[in-house]
């Protein structure tokens, strides 16, 4: 499963700030002899998006063996069975229609409500190998004073700890298409390519979320007059779809919605919504990211010796 960053072309604004800093959600993460700064789920978990069915799906399929997979009714990703892949293989179509039928039945289904079957994703979000460089996406982003929140995102869920081209030429640990890099100063050519330098390439990122992904999200929900705050995990959220589907993709979608308000609802709507490009994939990077700070959040509080909030420390 890759989920691909599409070509944005580069416009340029002189002037950007974020309106908010994020101190109050670095936290000092110790465990053993290692001590990482990284940003706390607190308000992904405050907020509720935690008991939502589509993280949670996420995070169960994020942390499923390959053997194995999760038969889901698409739109809600309720789930129905957890069964291996040899049994359900060993089905013939005509069973697998079948039981797809009985779902939809006993779930008051239509024709139309898709029952999927998902494949175990553990061995592809590989969180213990990418733990390490989250704290260096964090530092990354804040010398480019942009918020970190999406460093470590973007870190967990693009090709996590893992250094692979996509097939439609995404590269490097924030997975950047080759023209996306280059409108953002990088070098990408035969002999050379910055993707694979990790400040180069968290350079590129920041450079895309703060001169497009921010502006153009802004832009969108200001269309619409919706009223929103940078700090907003829904806001956050809001960019990252930009930064995955392009600007204009997300503004057809929002447009599709027609939205009264913005918050945790219109997020839930364009996971329901297509319009343009923005299909399954696009619907899902947000739950994506959700599910993988909820399970960065539960490995730390796991396994780390102590949990310290940085700005506490500096008062």
């Amino acid at each position: 499963m890759h989920y691909l960053l599409f070509a944005i072309p580069f416009i340029s604004f002189n002037t950007f700030s974020q309106d908010f800093k994020w101190e109050d959600e670095k936290i000092e993460v110790k465990t053993g002899e290692d001590q990482n700064v990284i940003l706390s789920a607190d308000a992904i978990i405050s907020e509720g998006w935690n008991s939502l069915a589509q993280p949670n799906f996420w995070r169960s399929i994020m942390t499923l063996a390959p053997d194995s997979c999760i038969v889901n009714i698409a739109k809600t990703r309720v789930v129905i069975e957890v069964t291996s892949n040899t049994q359900w293989n060993k089905q013939t179509n005509d069973q697998k229609d079948a039981y797809r039928d009985s779902v939809q039945l006993a779930y008051g289904l239509t024709s139309e409500d898709r029952i999927f079957v998902t494949t175990g994703k553990k061995d592809f979000y590989k969180f213990d190998v990418v733990y390490p460089s989250l704290a260096n996406g964090v530092a990354a982003f804040e010398s480019n004073d942009v918020d970190p929140w999406y460093a470590q995102s973007i870190l967990l869920i693009e090709s996590p700890g893992q250094l692979k081209k996509s097939r439609a030429g995404a590269y490097g640990p924030f997975q950047l298409m080759p023209a996306v890099a280059r409108a953002q100063g990088l070098t990408v050519s035969r002999y050379k390519d910055e993707r694979s330098d990790f400040e180069r390439s968290a350079f590129g990122s920041s450079n895309l979320i703060k001169k497009i992904c921010i502006p153009e999200a802004k832009r969108i929900l200001n269309a619409h007059n919706l009223k929103y705050s940078e700090s907003d995990i829904w806001f956050r959220l809001f960019v990252l779809h930009v930064y995955h589907a392009g600007a204009g993709n997300v503004s057809a979608v929002v447009n599709k919605i027609a939205p009264k308000e913005g918050g945790q609802s219109l997020i839930q709507s364009m996971w329901n919504t297509t319009a343009a490009s923005f299909g399954n994939n696009s619907q899902n990077y947000s739950q994506l990211a959700l599910a993988s700070q909820l399970i960065l959040h539960d490995m730390v509080h796991e396994e780390s010796n102590s949990i310290l909030y940085c700005a506490s420390a500096m008062k």
